[in-house]
């Protein structure tokens, strides 16, 4: 017999934990469940150090259910729903198959908390970091309506296209990231280990040292010798921007930051506009209400600029202006944007035609990915040439005066 640490809920919803013997873990689980209590957790009494270790690294993030095992999730839930399987069933069968253990620890509470008298968007609810607020309110639209199954089959097409953007966004932005970093080594190469040999023969120029390598030799010798308070300097800085960015005007000014950058900037708010005209289209489908919907869009809109804008936009719907003429106040979207919400509103399609306006600025979005690389281009080799070419007159122009000297003194 092996003594185990067991955590569970009971019939109530409580949690409750405590130490039983048992063969196995399967034994101890169903010991567990004849007594009424749903286990989440089942370890060895001696492996508590490393079940800490586990949860320890949870805490951090680790381990946490990618967009796509969410996805999954949503379209086994859909067919659940939509085959009529009873939904406590379905669940066990989903709690038990799938794959990541904290998506599955996060299913078997919701179990025991639907077991405990409690909806299904209440239970999702109490695991945050795994069911964003948008999931869940549509949802419980689901559960109010009766239409679940037509829920999870939008949220499972909503978060797949989302996955989808990122990958592109993080595949097209790979390859200048690599460039600034190999740049970046290689001038770093150039400064501390290659100038420094040829400094000693380019002062024997005297004062005749071209500006080029006066400012070369300057930012090598400045490198080599303050080097590590460079390196403290900017360490200190990172820790001072990155505690300014968590606070909420700093976070404001840094995302409002991003949006104004070339190319990338641009590319990142049409691809905020796509998300909050998606999920905008998919919570008035599922039948939320508008300024419910807004408020939740703004908490996970991704960008505060951008999440203060859709507050704006609600608070004007709330003083009874259009959502079109509200949008117009707050400029958020272009005349041709506009248009088409008024046009919405006229013939009671808002919803279809933001669902075009998503697929507008999605297909904006996948063309700007696609030409990425050729946007940036012209700004990486402007930036490479001009270093190149400060290293090369710096280097090229006091050997020429070297040779100018010797010829002439021949």
């Amino acid at each position: 017999m092996t003594l185990y640490a067991y955590k569970g809920r009971s019939l109530r919803g409580e949690l409750v934990s405590g130490q039983m013997d048992g063969e196995s873990a399967d034994r101890v689980a169903a010991r567990l469940f004849n007594g009424g209590i749903t286990p989440i957790e089942i370890a060895e009494a001696g492996a508590k150090g490393a079940a800490g270790v586990e949860q320890w690294a949870r805490q951090l993030g680790f381990g946490k259910p990618s967009t796509e095992d969410v996805v999954l999730f949503s379209r086994q839930m859909y067919t659940v729903t939509k085959s009529g399987i009873p939904l406590l069933r379905g669940l066990r069968g989903l709690a038990a198959s799938t794959h990541n253990p904290m998506l599955r620890e996060a299913l078997e509470d919701v179990l025991a908390s639907l077991e405990s008298g409690r909806d299904l968007a209440d239970s999702f609810a109490r695991h945050p970091n795994i069911f964003p607020p948008l999931y869940i309110s549509i949802v419980r639209v689901g559960e109010a309506t009766g239409t679940l199954e037509t829920a999870f089959q939008r949220l499972a097409e909503y978060l797949k296209q989302e996955q989808e953007t990122r990958d592109r966004v993080k595949a097209a932005m790979r390859y200048p990231v690599i460039v600034m970093i190999v740049i970046a080594v290689a001038i770093g190469i150039l400064t501390t280990f290659v100038i420094p040999k040829f400094a000693p023969l380019f002062r024997s120029l005297g004062d005749n040292i071209p500006l080029p390598t006066r400012i070369i030799i300057g930012a090598s010798d400045f490198v080599r010798a303050y080097g590590y308070v460079l390196l403290g300097a900017l360490v200190v800085m990172g820790f001072v921007a990155r505690h300014y960015v968590r606070t909420e005007a700093g976070l404001y000014r840094w995302h409002r930051f991003k949006l104004q950058l070339p190319v990338l900037g641009k590319l990142a708010h049409e691809a905020i506009l796509a998300r909050i005209s998606r999920s905008l289209s998919i919570a008035l489908t599922a039948g939320m209400p508008m300024l419910q919907t807004l408020h939740i869009i703004a908490k996970s809109a991704g960008n505060e600029f951008m999440a203060e804008r859709v507050l704006r936009l609600r608070d004007a719907v709330e003083r009874g202006e259009p959502l079109s003429r509200a949008a117009a106040s707050v400029g958020m979207f272009p005349p041709l944007v506009l248009q088409m919400m008024s046009v919405g509103e006229e013939t009671g399609e808002v919803s279809g035609l933001l669902d075009e306006v998503a697929g507008f600025y999605e297909r904006e979005v996948d063309y700007a990915l696609k030409n990425l690389s050729s946007a940036i281009e012209p700004i990486l080799i402007v930036f490479v040439g001009g270093m190149v070419l400060v290293l090369a007159l710096g280097v090229f122009l006091p050997l020429w005066e070297m040779i100018g000297r010797a010829g002439g003194g021949h």
